[in-house]
């Protein structure tokens, strides 16, 4: 009975105390893909991608009840750092839904602004400017902004329940709410202010040690894409881990019971298992601290990563091209940063068509025939087999006139030829061995899809290319020579095709301005450069995240100066999220079911080149 009475008055005083209307809650899953279109429409950074925000402790002064109850401790507050603009997971502030979501376009509104503030002005001096500007470049938002301030003040303690020196912090922040830039100092008290929903806060610093990496921390996949999506973002340290010295156990004492935020330095088995309460008592933990002890488990996998022996590893061919490399960061392009190695397999053997791929292949030729190039009428030519009545119509017309000159009269009955060249450049990178259903990997599906659509342009006459490429590092990209514009598609190709594997990582952009090279040197007037990827750009160094997303970026950007098309075909399910940044809306698509990419690849090439 006790149990039960307890639990009643826990659930009645929760309620009591926290500010939180479920019914009327607006959820980041719900406009994720607004928030990043308004974003960039409202001129914000194009390389951000938004992100769930971590709650954290924010130590301002809370209502009574709040503290009788103990909630309100944590808030989720709105930053923005180089790669993401961090956003509450939910905000449920307001008993008006409408208010929630406005709450959410304002703050995606003022992380746009930002970009244009004073980067030395304080935090809540950046938040008046940045108001400041999103107010005046975008006046409808007005009345917007109003309301969410009135109702916003009306959530704040009022300044005459605070001490003297947080009831003058507040009545300057309620200042700077109604009229933002009227305040040009805020004074110091013993607790922080209480959190202003509406600005944006400077993002927490980062762990001690965090930029140092070891290769043996990277995961093993090439592609660089989750299993999973953690929505929820934490709080995390970085710190030494304690030092044993000594086998046993202190005496025991019951002033030295660890709670869940310490640990001590013992010998735990590493299971295959994930412990099923690890993510409970993550969410219990205030911070989680994170730590070395020299014997990673990514260390001990870190020889499947190693590059084969010479007399092993496909044949190099040449001695290296070296290619820049832009840095985000510095906004410049490093010269001579990467190295491509191609390479061409040492083992393959010269093959046919595989038989499961045979019907599907006669099947394709069949229809790929029609863009064979055939015998046609040119017009205007200055002989040919008989005259042309349109040309001599004008003629005529421009002898009256006054205005006659020579001109071709006749139609030439001549082979029609298309003018197009096309690379394949296909990723090779290590999340390739990824099984995509029962019966087969990724590889083999990339595998399928080159045999096929080197059939199908055999036919067509249309000059191709077909490439892989995956890395190692800046100073090693593997780029396999399949079949280049002047060889024709012969057994031997189809024994390299036959012979791809699994690679490395996945250095798209350095790949891509090789592949820019191969093509750009072909003199047709359509040049089509098709990357084949399952995953984001990805390597053992600080080729992550923005800075591999940002020079992939910049190498398509040569890549359309040169003249050529880009266009991805991508497995990823999260593609959404960084290929419109990449390619543009139109010039990426998405294979939802990867053991369709053959006949789908074949179908893309026949709507890009028609």
């Amino acid at each position: 009975m006790e149990e039960h009475v307890g639990a009643l008055w826990h659930r009645f005083i929760t309620r009591a105390a926290r500010r939180h209307y479920p019914d009327a809650a607006v959820t980041l899953a719900e406009i994720e893909k607004t928030a990043g279109l308004l974003f960039r429409a409202f001129g914000g950074d194009p390389g951000l991608r938004v992100a769930p925000a971590a709650a954290i402790r924010h130590g301002a002064r809370r209502r009574w009840l709040a503290r009788v109850a103990g909630v309100g401790e944590k808030s989720t507050p709105a930053c923005r750092d180089l790669e993401t603009l961090q956003l509450p997971a939910e905000l449920a502030l307001f008993p008006q839904r409408t208010l929630n979501r406005d709450l959410y376009l304002w703050l995606i509104a003022l992380a746009a602004a930002h970009d244009e503030v004073d980067p030395d002005a304080p935090w809540w001096g950046q938040n008046q400017q940045g108001t400041l500007i999103a107010l005046d470049r975008f006046p409808g938002l007005r009345s917007r902004y109003h309301c969410l301030a009135t109702a916003v003040l009306e959530l704040r303690i009022p300044p005459e329940r605070l001490p003297p020196d947080e009831a003058a912090q507040e009545n300057l922040i309620r200042q700077a709410l109604r009229e933002p830039g009227s305040v040009l100092e805020l004074p110091a008290a013993r607790r922080p202010p209480q959190p202003v929903p509406l600005w944006l806060y400077p993002p927490p610093p980062p762990a001690a040690g965090q930029s140092q990496r070891r290769d043996g921390d990277t995961k093993s996949g090439g592609g660089g894409k989750p299993a999973e999506r953690d929505r929820q973002r934490r709080c995390a340290e970085r710190v030494d881990l304690p030092e044993r010295k000594s086998p046993f156990l202190a005496p025991f004492r019951a002033e030295s019971l660890l709670s869940w935020a310490e640990f001590v330095r013992v010998n735990r088995a590493t299971d295959d298992e994930p412990e099923p309460n690890a993510g409970r008592a993550a969410d219990d933990m205030d911070v989680l601290s994170v730590t070395r002890d020299g014997s990673s488990t990514a260390s001990r996998v870190r020889f499947d990563l190693d590059l084969p022996s010479a007399s092993e590893d496909d044949l190099p061919l040449g001695p290296g091209i070296k290619w820049p490399e832009w840095d985000y960061r510095k906004r410049m392009l490093v010269p001579d940063y990467c190295c491509v190695q191609e390479m061409l397999a040492r083992r393959a053997q010269p093959c046919e068509l595989p038989p499961p791929l045979r019907r599907d292949a006669q099947r394709l030729r069949r229809q790929f025939e029609i863009l064979r190039p055939g015998r046609g009428w040119r017009r205007a030519q200055p002989d040919g087999e008989e005259l042309d009545l349109d040309a001599c119509v004008r003629h005529t017309a421009d002898c009256a006139s006054g205005d006659g000159h020579e001109r071709g009269l006749y139609r030439q009955l001549a082979r029609q030829e298309r003018d197009l060249a096309c690379l394949l450049l296909a990723d090779l990178s290590l999340s390739t061995d990824a099984w995509v259903n029962n019966k087969g990997r990724v590889i083999e599906v990339i595998r399928d899809s080159l045999f096929l659509f080197a059939e199908a342009l055999a036919v067509t006459g249309d000059r191709f290319a077909l490439y892989g490429f995956s890395s190692r590092k800046r100073q090693h990209v593997r780029v396999h020579r399949v079949k280049t514009f002047e060889e024709r598609y012969t057994a031997a190709v189809r024994g390299r095709i036959n012979a791809i594997k699994p690679g490395y990582y996945t250095r798209m952009g350095t790949a891509v301005r090789h592949a820019t090279h191969l093509l750009g040197r072909q003199t047709a007037a359509r040049r089509l450069l098709l990357l084949l990827t399952d995953g984001k750009p990805n390597d053992l160094d600080q080729y992550e995240g923005r800075y591999g997303i940002e020079d992939t970026r910049m190498a398509l950007l040569e890549a359309r100066r040169e003249g050529l098309h880009p266009f991805c075909v991508t497995i990823d399910q999260e593609a959404d999220d960084y290929l419109p940044y990449l390619f543009g809306k139109d010039s990426f698509v998405l294979i939802r079911r990867p053991e369709d990419l053959p006949h789908q690849l074949l179908l893309l090439y026949t709507r890009l080149t028609g």
